[in-house]
């Protein structure tokens, strides 16, 4: 098992799904978690995962990432508690609706890229300097083959996905004579409700667990992490019908 003894990660939609899996094995790893999501009782569960796993007791912040000013100031939370941050995982997402985009609710297409694009863009603006002065800051965001691959009725998510991709690129490339390191992480299809919501008839017997999946993402995290801008994906054999 990958050590993060003496590390600080924070993981977005550490409520339920693989960002609960990945706080969960975050902090039986021996990291110091903050768990955030929008909902209380999903946090709370999360708290008692990562004790029953023997990990330390996590910090738990309810924020919407529909709400971005709370975003932009997280910063000053984070180096006043723990002094820093080493690890970034942007695991939350909204998959919104599946239909053309010339019938599809507008509001629900700018919920969708609020929280899958901007919520990670004010995330990296906000922390971008507190990972820069970890000796090996990490920061990873889950995405999915619809941001690259179009595909109809997928326009509104697809594209969110599409815009965290390249912007996470960009970003990577901006730090590339520094530690840290940032890179994209394609998981596959996985037991979600997100995927539930999308796949509603699908046999999710059939689909793989959380926990092997969070591992693998997780060496991502690790100091041994060295590559920079890249789109990972579990399982590369795989089929990897996306983020779900």
């Amino acid at each position: 098992m990958l050590d993060f003894s003496n590390k600080t990660a924070l993981v977005t939609g550490a409520s339920r799904g693989l960002g609960q899996a990945v706080a969960v094995a975050l902090g039986a790893a021996g990291a110091k978690v903050i768990a955030l999501a929008r909902t209380q009782g999903g946090l709370e569960q999360t708290d008692d995962m990562i004790r029953a796993a023997g990990g330390q007791a996590p910090t738990l912040m309810q924020v919407d990432l529909q709400e971005l000013e709370p975003l932009a100031h997280i910063s000053n939370a984070l180096l006043d508690r723990f002094g820093g941050l080493d690890i970034l995982v942007g695991a939350a997402g909204y998959l919104g609706q599946l239909m053309p985009i010339g019938q599809s609710d507008f509001k629900v297409i700018e919920r969708a890229m609020t929280v899958n694009y901007a919520a990670n863009m004010m995330l990296l603006q906000s922390l971008s300097s507190l990972l820069r002065q970890s000796p090996a800051g990490r920061a990873v965001f889950v995405t999915c083959e619809q941001g690259e691959v179009a595909k109809p009725f997928w326009g509104g998510y697809g594209a969110s996905k599409a815009a965290l991709n390249l912007a996470v690129k960009a970003f990577a490339a901006e730090v590339a004579n520094t530690p840290l390191r940032a890179n994209l992480y394609d998981p596959g299809p996985m037991p979600t409700e997100l995927r539930k919501a999308a796949m509603p008839g699908e046999d999710r017997s059939r689909l793989p667990e959380l926990g092997p999946i969070a591992q693998d993402l997780l060496a991502l995290c690790h100091v041994s992490c060295e590559t920079q801008g890249m789109l990972h994906r579990y399982g590369e054999a795989g089929t990897g019908h996306g983020a779900l």
